[in-house]
């Protein structure tokens, strides 16, 4: 094991092992903690990480960049993890592989695989209608009785983009505000196009709590994190604050901002917090990595294109050079990036960012979150993809150029215009 900073961690290149994995999953969690020493060339290091925690620091000196962390799976093992930066500014309190971030959007990814896994249990028929499991959503012309449970993981309700998450922020609760939407109109019938949403998507919530008989949070806690290994996460607001280390939330000019509770109130759209390890250890099971929690049955079902989202490609237009078609599945993107399929979501709060990208078949990717509302360590992603796939250098980060820091929305980063669908 080498350090490369306070409070780093770099574990030396290592291959997937020979060994059987139990069905529970624990010991493919351990195994993807720990190096090993054999090679094989399948499974060669090809990530620079000396190279890429350089660039790392060159974009903590943006003025925009308060604190960050990163995490590396390549080969089905972490790889890297280190914090940057702080949890306040000026208070001099060092961010670390402990800290506890916000995953913001990233967090639909976890409310469509419980609802999946429920499904695989004969308890939820994603093509059934969602008024089956949901009491409080409710679609103009009594739409819930055709919108489909996978219409609402796909976000294909028939609703206007992000509708009324204004009214979440001042204060009204989801329930109520998923009732009222029968006042509005239809932009479309529901499953014939994309128009991206929190509250609608979190009947989610209300799904697998009414499955389950339990809490949200506590339905994750035992069906997910637990299993997985992932003793930071949680999904409220305390459990964020409670934390020994949590990043508290900055605008672009470092200065805190206010933590609000709105999107904890959706939590399936937006509510889990957790460290920068136990986001790695999420990828990894995303992978397929810890088949015994997350099924590939249940991968397939949530990762799969369902909807083409060309509008997303305008948004990441910088990278069109070798970002191709991109697409949403259950709380899930995919694209075509240079002829590979890969696989992940962002996300973006006032105050917080975060991102997760992986390549399924190389069990190999990045995730990161940071505290503040810049959109610049997004280039990450597509550093790292680049180094795995190894491709001719691209500035993604912007980190060589003289330019300010990319500042972005205030709330959502996810917030999008409506899409044309699959079907």
């Amino acid at each position: 094991m080498v350090a490369i900073g306070a409070g780093a961690l770099l574990l030396g290149t290592a291959v997937v092992p020979t060994r059987p994995v139990a069905d529970d999953g624990k010991e493919k969690i351990e195994a993807a903690k720990a190096p090993l020493a054999a090679v094989t060339p399948a499974a060669r290091q090809r990530i620079d990480y000396a190279a890429l925690d350089a660039r790392l620091n060159k974009l903590m000196e943006r003025p925009s960049m308060v604190g960050l962390t990163v995490g590396i799976v390549e080969n089905g093992r972490i790889t890297f993890l280190k914090g940057y930066g702080e949890t306040l500014a000026g208070s001099g309190e060092a961010v670390t592989p402990q800290t506890v971030f916000r995953w913001a959007s990233v967090s639909k990814g976890a409310a469509s695989t419980m609802v999946a896994k429920l499904a695989e249990q004969g308890k939820v028929d994603l093509s059934a209608p969602v008024a089956q499991y949901s009491e409080s959503l409710k679609l103009p012309g009594g739409a819930e009785q055709r919108a489909t449970v996978g219409d609402v993981l796909s976000h294909r309700v028939g609703l206007y983009r992000n509708a009324y998450d204004n009214k979440l922020e001042e204060g009204q609760s989801a329930a109520s505000l998923r009732s009222q939407f029968a006042q509005l109109n239809l932009i479309c019938q529901p499953g014939t196009c994309w128009s991206y949403g929190n509250i609608a998507y979190d009947a989610a919530s209300e799904i697998v709590e009414r499955q389950t008989g339990r809490p949200y949070e506590e339905a994750l806690r035992r069906n997910l994190f637990d299993p997985i290994g992932m003793a930071s996460a949680s999904a409220s607001r305390e459990g964020l604050i409670s934390s020994p280390s949590w990043a508290h939330p900055h605008n672009a000019g470092r200065r805190e901002v206010e933590l609000t509770d709105a999107y904890y109130r959706v939590p399936a759209a937006g509510g889990i917090n957790s460290n920068i390890k136990d986001l790695a250890l999420w990828m990894l099971a995303q992978m397929g990595q810890m088949p015994g929690v997350v099924s590939p049955n249940v991968l397939q079902a949530i990762q799969a294109p369902v909807v083409e989202t060309p509008r997303q490609r305008g948004r990441l237009r910088k990278f069109l050079e070798r970002l191709g078609t991109a697409w949403y599945g259950y709380g899930w993107r995919s694209y075509d990036y240079a002829g590979h399929r890969i696989v992940g979501h962002r996300g973006g709060l006032n105050g917080y960012r975060s991102l997760i990208l992986f390549d399924p078949k190389l069990n190999s990717g990045v995730v990161a979150m940071w505290n503040s509302n810049t959109n610049q360590p997004g280039g990450l992603e597509f550093e790292v993809m680049d180094m795995i796939y190894q491709l001719p250098f691209r500035d993604w980060l912007d980190v060589d150029a003289s330019g300010a820091a990319v500042a972005a929305v205030p709330e959502e980063a996810d917030q999008e215009n409506s899409g044309t669908s699959a079907r």
